[in-house]
């Protein structure tokens, strides 16, 4: 019961801190570690121990398995030889160079335990820097090669940390080294490739999303486990897996299956990436009082976890800025080299997290100095996390580096949808029949309409909606009024429940449609709009007075029903929309090569190029 109490008690915590860093704009990672620290010290709190066991087996694999999901294999490849780089080099470089800090000013401290310590504090934890990044608006070439690195640098740590346990007890030989890291490396490879394999086969036989989801739910634990039962890496495993699913998810998995996948690993993640940041803080106190009875004066203690913390810092600072010409991306053929901003801003966001306070816990109860090796690590991580996470987003701007554009965003979401629009008509037209002619013809409208949508996005009019705004407008208020009679309906008892939570599901995904669309577009309103997508279409053809008694002829003469028209602002032409069924705006553009139309709707003033479809 007090566990179930306890385990309740943090997520509250949780939520509130998250909801109050909304209010604060204030990361909620920061925000909970000094939460943590400060409920450590209120009389009553119970005392929260984290064990190895608890953070390597219970958070460890879904926060990886996490991570995996959501990095792209592209990015991934493209970023290899930085995030090789960081997560193999910079960890040994860090943990060498925390280790003769350490010898330094402790002599008696001896290599081996020296070497684990460093070990400990080298990696650092993509989880706080993507969770500060993302909320700032880090480049995301910076926020692919953090994610990339953290995927790989505690496999490279905890590596190192247990050559350096065997070293303890002597016989630990360079070749010896050598040969644990690329055991534990190709066996974690192997496992997640042959977990990959099982789990594909399951996937292939299962369409229930449940049990699907079931089986993602699994997967992080069978692989870490699996993996260190046979001595390799079980990060690698958890890793390796989770790239493979996610970019073989298309053929492996239904379009539901994905949904209801992401949506409970999102929650999943949500909730332990806080938790594991509130866990750090609830350890300070503990960990201070340990240390209090020890014989060592209070100026070596200070000296000895300011210095870590500021070698970790400086070290990963200078490996960056060294190895600045390798950090670059590939892009085809040729690399394209990484800015001194970017890897400024790559070097300042190696933040500490929870894997440096779980690996010191593993270090052996009679080593030397270990209660002050446990306050090292935990200064290193609550120092990285409050003075590196605090002033990222000032050394952003400083740097002047600019967040992914939303307008970039919706052009590049435009121009794909506008591809993909292109290759189902191609596919459409071969299985058109003569029957199937009206059909088709209603396929047409709606791709059209979905592709007009979300070039319209791109529009930035303040005071004008666009139709895709004013089908929003209605549809949410349709949605609202069916969602009301399902309801009433649903009172009266007449219809089975699970009918009525299906129809409702139907109505809440499309209304979710419809809420990312508007987003998107508030986004780009909120960052200035399109200002640097300027068309030169749109500028050379101001809007002109609407045309009395506006017409469309051929709709006319055909008896064809008109939806909207058009009026072309180079001859006056007026056309039908193209919701309309004989498209004549669109006809006449291609006729003529009048790049430019406006509405001539009543109440309505907007504008659409042709040429780069683009609407203002």
């Amino acid at each position: 019961m007090e566990i179930a109490v306890l385990l309740v008690l943090l997520a509250v915590v949780v939520i509130a801190g998250e909801a109050l860093s909304e209010r604060l704009g204030a990361p909620a990672p920061l925000l909970l570690t000094v939460v943590g620290i400060g409920l450590s010290f209120v009389p009553g709190v119970p005392e929260i121990h984290l064990s190895p066991e608890i953070v390597l087996i219970g958070l460890l694999p879904p926060l990886l398995y996490t991570a995996a999901l959501s990095t792209s294999l592209v990015d991934l490849k493209a970023n290899l030889a930085p995030i090789l780089l960081l997560s193999v080099a910079a960890v040994l470089v860090t943990m060498v160079a925390v280790a003769g800090l350490m010898v330094a000013l402790l002599p008696d401290i001896g290599w081996p335990v020296a070497l684990a310590i460093g070990a400990i504090v080298a990696p650092p934890d993509a989880v706080a820097a993507t969770a500060v990044g993302r909320r700032i608006g880090l480049p995301r070439r910076v926020v692919s090669v953090l994610e990339g690195e953290s995927l790989l640098n505690d496999a490279t740590a905890l590596v190192a940390l247990r050559t350096a346990i065997a070293a303890m007890a002597g016989g630990v030989t360079a070749t010896g080294v050598a040969g644990d890291f690329l055991l534990a490396a190709g066996g974690g490879v192997l496992v997640g490739l042959v977990l990959y394999r099982l789990v594909a086969w399951i996937r292939r036989r299962v369409h229930d999303p449940l049990l699907d989801t079931a089986v993602s739910f699994v997967t992080p634990f069978a692989a870490y486990l699996l993996a260190e039962t046979v001595g390799a890496s079980g990060v690698f495993g958890v890793v390796v897996v989770g790239l493979l699913l996610s970019h073989r998810s298309l053929t492996l998995q239904t379009a539901r299956a994905r949904i209801v996948e992401s949506t409970t690993w999102s929650t999943i993640s949500f909730l332990l990436e806080n938790v594991v940041f509130l866990l750090i803080g609830l350890q300070a106190r503990w960990i201070v009082e340990d240390l209090s009875g020890s014989e060592l004066p209070l100026g070596t203690i200070l000296t000895v976890c300011v210095g870590t913390l500021v070698t970790v810092v400086a070290v990963r600072m200078a490996w960056v800025h060294l190895t600045r010409p390798l950090l670059g991306s590939r892009l085809g053929d040729r690399r394209e080299p990484a800015g001194l901003a970017e890897t400024t801003l790559i070097g300042w966001a190696g933040m500490r997290g929870v894997v440096t306070l779980a690996a010191a816990f593993i270090l052996p109860v009679d080593v030397p100095y270990r209660d002050l090796l446990l306050l090292v690590a935990l200064t290193v991580v609550a120092g990285t996390l409050l003075l590196q996470g605090l002033t990222l987003p000032a050394l952003t701007r400083a740097l002047g580096v600019r967040a992914p554009d939303p307008a970039d965003d919706a052009l590049a979401r435009a121009t794909l949808l506008q591809q993909a629009a292109t290759a189902g008509l191609e596919r459409l037209e071969e299985l058109e029949t003569e029957e199937g002619a009206e059909v088709a013809r209603t396929i047409r409208q709606r791709l059209d309409q979905r592709t007009f949508a979300a070039w319209e996005q791109l529009s930035t009019t303040e005071g004008r909606q666009s139709p895709s705004e004013t089908y929003a407008e209605l549809r949410l208020a349709m949605i609202a009024a069916e969602r009301e009679r399902i309801l009433h309906i649903r009172g009266k008892g007449k219809v089975p429940s699970t009918v009525v939570r299906q129809v409702l599901g139907m109505l809440d995904l499309e209304e979710s449609m419809i809420d990312t669309s508007r987003a998107a577009r508030q986004d780009i309103r909120a960052t200035g709009g399109t200002g640097h997508l300027q068309c030169p279409e749109l500028t050379a053809y101001p809007r002109a007075p609407r045309t009395e008694d506006p017409r469309c002829e051929a709709c006319e003469r055909e008896g064809w029903e008109v939806v909207a028209l058009r009026q072309c602002l180079e001859c006056d032409h007026v056309g039908c929309c193209d919701s309309s069924r004989g498209q004549h705006g669109t006809a006449h553009f291609q006729e003529t090569g009048h790049p430019v139309m406006q509405s001539a709707e009543p109440g309505e003033g907007w504008r659409w190029c042709f040429v780069h479809h683009l609407a203002d």
